[in-house]
């Protein structure tokens, strides 16, 4: 594969995995983000939350598995927290709380809670020792003519002139934009190419509290600082609303609650009903976090809206090409939003190799392709490819929110999530498996999970029916027969 100069905007990290994946390969990298670095603590993080923990699932670690860096999936490895399951959280009709735990896989397999500012931190330091790559924090990218190859970026807090910004020019052969939901990148590539843009907003907003740890734990008994079960997604289901807690490798637990716009206009209007509220709803939650925490923190985080966001193509030739969240940004029902932008990072470059080998079909000149006309070619393949499931995993998320906090109380939920557990132990040549399985344990496409699901449902509900039918009808026969 021919050197070349691979600029990657934003470095979060699908940004940061996609310059590893370019920098392994021998190219010349230049990565631009708007913020300071993001290892300073004082850099204002993603949507300007503390927010740090993520669930890591099969997909991401994949792809940094193939990223050829031990290092990385080590370091990762060291300070995840396995989560075995949703820890469902409610109240009794007797006014008892109860915890029951729901196993995410029949087969044990976990999910991970990952701090994300120590996996970014991780990615960074991996790339900075890299001598063919080079940072260029506090820049904002302006402009890009994609035919020219040419972006322009603003800097910020470089000059003597303080609040003065200057604007460089930058070369480049391919360009990566992974600078999230309003990416400045696909701003500029819809100037170039014909995209197809859906973006949705749903009723819903979204503020951050933390749990703290426990007060007085035993440093060396690990699981004694946390206040309620480290090993679990906690949620308290409210059916139009939901609160949820991920641990923290500190004991802590970061928690989101979930809740219609209406909902939040009346307690921003009256904040000192919100303890009641919670008391109401999700029970159990005030002993975690006392009443004048909650009030500060709902007061002190921002309350910002969920998005939903479908595009394409991705490209534009052999120049750009959007990842992540500038792609696809989507609600974080089903834990995917990383792992899927971490995945594409991985199927693009995958089929950027494919191509980089393609020869030509002149006997005479056997050589390479130009690596230009080479990548337009691998750029369009994995725009039609990545289109499909990433739609897919953005809908998918999308009805994970009901699923979330309204069907886990459902006892049809119950049944089925049995059934087709029970089926892919008992029957595993079938490859019988239930759609969260299919999504976080495996490498499967999106869009070949739901298809797949799609079919199962099909085949169990005829069955069902056909149990149930027949029941009813051996029953009417019964009755018939005369009693003996």
């Amino acid at each position: 594969m021919a050197k070349e100069k691979f600029v990657v905007v934003g470095a979060g990290p699908v940004g940061s995995l996609a310059a590893l994946y370019a920098a392994q390969r021998g190219h010349d990298v230049e990565i631009y983000e708007l913020r300071g670095d993001l290892r300073d603590p004082s850099t204002t993080p993603l949507n300007f939350t503390k927010s740090i923990n993520l669930a890591l699932s099969e997909r991401g670690i994949n792809a940094m598995r193939h990223s050829d860096s031990d290092k990385l999936i080590d370091h990762v490895f060291a300070s995840v927290i396995p989560m075995r399951g949703r820890m469902i959280h409610g109240r009794k009709p007797s006014g008892e709380t109860y915890e029951e735990s729901q196993d995410y896989d029949i087969h044990g397999r976990t999910i991970f809670a990952v701090d994300r500012a120590d996996l970014n931190k991780r990615l960074l330091d991996i790339l900075e020792a890299m001598p063919n790559v080079r940072f260029f924090f506090n820049h904002k990218l302006t402009g890009a003519n994609f035919k020219q190859h040419k972006a322009w970026f603003e800097t910020h807090g470089q000059t003597d002139h303080p609040g003065r910004a200057e604007e460089i020019e930058v070369d480049f052969n391919f360009l990566i934009g992974a600078d999230g939901a309003h990416s400045a990148v696909r701003y500029h590539l819809m100037k170039y190419v014909r995209m197809d843009y859906e973006q949705k907003y749903i009723d819903t907003l979204w503020c951050e509290f933390t749990i703290n740890p426990k007060i007085g734990a035993v440093s060396r008994d690990t699981k004694s600082k946390f206040a309620i079960s480290p090993n679990h997604l906690h949620i308290w289901p409210g059916k139009k609303f939901m609160f949820i807690a991920i641990p923290s490798e500190d004991g802590s637990f970061t928690c989101t609650l979930f809740l219609p716009n209406a909902y939040f206009a009346e307690l921003e209007t009256e904040s000192s009903k919100l303890p009641a509220f919670f008391d109401h709803h999700f029970a159990g939650v005030t002993s975690l976090i006392s009443p004048t925490d909650l009030i500060s923190q709902f007061k002190a985080n921002p309350h910002l809206p969920l998005i939903s966001i479908k595009c394409k193509p991705y490209h534009f030739s052999s120049s750009a090409v959007i990842l992540g969240d500038a792609a696809h940004a989507m609600v974080p029902f089903y834990g995917q939003g990383m792992n899927a932008g971490l995945e594409d990072v991985r199927v693009l470059f995958s089929i950027l190799d494919k191509y980089s080998t393609l020869e030509s079909n002149n006997p005479i000149d056997p050589e390479p392709l130009d690596a230009a006309y080479q990548r337009t070619l691998a750029l369009a393949e994995y725009s039609t490819l990545r289109t499909l499931d990433a739609h897919a995993i953005n809908d998918l998320a999308l009805q994970n929110y009901v699923e979330m906090r309204a069907s886990v109380l459902s006892p049809t939920y119950r049944l089925r999530k049995y059934m087709e557990e029970l089926l892919s132990v008992r029957l595993p040549r079938l490859g019988w498996q239930t759609k969260y399985s299919r999504v976080s344990f495996g490498n499967e496409r999106y869009s070949e999970v739901v298809a797949k699901s799609d079919h199962q449902n099909k085949v169990l509900m005829r069955a069902v029916k056909a149990l149930v039918g027949g029941t009813l009808m051996f029953g009417t026969i019964f009755d018939k027969w005369p009693a003996i």
